[in-house]
């Protein structure tokens, strides 16, 4: 039987339990930075563009008192901020309600999500050709509860967000997509030590999230919560290089040139404000030269091209330098 958090003894676990470090977060008004970090592997990922994007921040951020998310995803940004800066407001939103339920789950009640990722962990067998039953067998729990999340008590919440923890590190290049019914459908990966969070790292991001608002809501809502003393960050889907690359799916939606061109009337609605904005978006020049599809959308806006590895691609051969945008004004 499984021992709850309190008592788990980490010489016997899989889900290698260390003593959490939790001091008090920079946002709001703190003493200490906690260093949380994302707690999914996401498709399109900042990680490893967070010194372009540090060097790309207004240059008087902090006189923002209010800092905005609309496409948060991983949340690589928003944590690098959390533990550098500080800000009197914080909203983050998504349309993926899967997303969104994790980061409300987290912030509330890490510990439960903990204890049930633990238990998931342990019974995931050692040996590679004997953890397909025990991966498919939760891909199929998860997708079974496809469309009832707000029907679901607290204690179903945490086991989800475990499980959707869980599949992230063990599936295939750690995806997360779905299908049109909004089902989870990466199969199976090769790991052989998936990297599961820590104790310490989900307890981390939950002192982080607290005084976050959590929204799940389509981009555009995002202006109610604008004004001339905020920063945006924008991360949308990005437009696909080609017409084999594309993604499909963060959610059960596509989000296509029209949205993209949606996205863009925003920007300048919000420069207009006199909000600051940065917005990161795939570079089309990569594969057509002669693409200007951003370079005309984002007119009169300081447009950058900055180096980045391709994440996620099925053949390695393919996945190399290429360039991304950054958007700001």
């Amino acid at each position: 039987m499984q021992k709850p958090i309190d008592s788990i003894d980490s010489r016997n676990s899989n889900f290698h339990f260390l003593c959490p470090l939790i001091g008090k977060i920079k946002y709001p008004q703190a003493e200490f930075t906690v260093m949380a970090r994302p707690f999914l592997k996401w498709a399109g990922g900042k990680r490893q563009l967070i010194s372009e994007i540090e060097a790309r921040l207004p240059a008087d951020i902090d006189e923002c008192t209010t800092y905005v998310e609309p496409f948060v995803g991983g949340g690589a940004v928003l944590f690098h901020l959390l533990k550098t800066r500080s800000f009197e407001e914080v909203h983050i939103s998504d349309l993926n309600p899967e997303l969104i339920l994790c980061y409300r789950t987290l912030q509330e009640d890490a510990l439960s999500i903990i204890n049930h990722l633990s238990i998931l962990i342990d019974a995931y067998p050692s040996e590679q050709d004997q953890r397909k039953d025990s991966f498919y067998r939760i891909r199929n729990e998860w997708n079974s509860n496809v469309g009832r999340i707000e029907a679901l008590s607290k204690t179903q919440k945490a086991k989800r967000t475990a499980q959707m923890l869980f599949l992230n590190k063990t599936c295939f290049n750690g995806l997360f997509r779905v299908n049109r019914k909004g089902e989870f459908n990466v199969p199976i990966g090769g790991y052989v030590n998936p990297s599961f969070p820590r104790t310490e790292d989900l307890l981390e991001v939950q002192s982080a999230l607290q005084g976050v608002t959590i929204h799940e809501a389509p981009f555009e809502e995002c202006e109610k919560w604008v004004n001339d003393r905020a920063f945006v960050y924008f991360d949308p889907p990005y437009r696909p290089l080609s017409d084999t690359s594309s993604f499909v799916s963060y959610s059960k939606g596509d989000f296509n040139d029209q949205d993209q061109k949606r996205l863009a009337k925003l920007f300048r609605t919000l420069d207009g404000m006199g909000a600051k904005l940065l917005l990161s978006n795939s570079d089309p020049k990569n594969t057509i030269p002669d693409d200007d599809f951003f370079d005309d959308l984002y007119t009169g806006f300081k447009i950058e091209r900055v180096s980045a590895n391709r994440a996620i691609n099925s053949n390695p051969d393919r996945r190399g330098p290429i360039t991304e945008l950054l958007i700001s004004n």
